[in-house]
């Protein structure tokens, strides 16, 4: 892509699947180069989980790999109680040494504004470089000031309703940088369409996949499977 720097069209991958039930997975993730990697979302269950050996084994070899982790923790639309999701983030520290976190199924309300705000504080406070908020969808614009998330996931859907997704005129004030789109039941052949399309869109990091279903983010990424779709960005 002319003119785009080597941060556009960054793989963000939510690798929701156990490393003992798709070490394939795991390894291909892990082989990937660094630079095309934003980050890698761990989520043992909806959370950190019980420990968990295998599991702690294999995103020590993702951290190994110079690969930013980070730890997935269910924010309940803002229902959840602040203490919990902090407990969530301190025990994802301390067993896998995250970088950051992925707070998920994060408001878009204004009202709810307040609540994230300390969120991302605390997060910040545990020491989280890094901090992700999973709307999937467009948010109050409010959400995106400077120095509460550093990025908005505003959509996370099927390949389907990403087609006719439009952009509200605010996202345009704002770096690419700042936005990822989580694609999945994408077809393979239309996986260099949609990798395009997300970056024509304006999302800095991203993901297509083919799965469906339940949890469609226990396949790889189209961009590590699809041979010379990861030069191409």
């Amino acid at each position: 892509m002319t003119g785009a720097s080597h941060h556009d069209g960054r793989l963000l991958v939510p690798l929701y699947v156990h490393p003992a039930v798709d070490p394939a997975a795991w390894q291909a993730v892990a082989a990937a180069d660094p630079k095309r990697i934003a980050a890698v979302v761990l989520n043992l269950a909806d959370g950190p989980g019980e420990p968990d050996h295998v599991f702690t084994e294999a995103a020590e070899q993702l951290r190994g790999a110079g690969l930013p982790l980070l730890g997935y923790a269910d924010t309940d639309y803002g229902r959840r109680p602040h203490a919990a999701v902090v407990n969530d983030i301190l025990t994802y520290r301390q067993r896998h040494g995250i970088t950051g976190v992925y707070l998920d199924q994060v408001s878009t309300a204004p009202g709810a504004l307040p609540h994230y705000r300390r969120l991302a504080t605390a997060a910040r406070a545990a020491g989280c470089a890094t901090v992700v908020f999973g709307h999937g969808d467009h948010p109050d614009p409010g959400y995106a000031e400077v120095g509460i998330a550093d990025l908005l996931v505003t959509f996370e859907g099927d390949w389907a309703a990403y087609q006719s997704l439009t952009l509200p005129l605010w996202t345009g004030r704002h770096a690419a940088a700042r936005f990822c789109h989580l694609v999945y039941d994408v077809p393979a052949e239309r996986a260099r369409e949609a990798t395009a399309l997300i970056a024509a869109r304006r999302a800095g990091a991203g993901c297509a996949v083919p799965g469906s279903g339940e949890n469609p983010w226990s396949t790889l990424p189209h961009d590590l499977t699809v041979p010379g779709l990861a030069s191409q960005a």
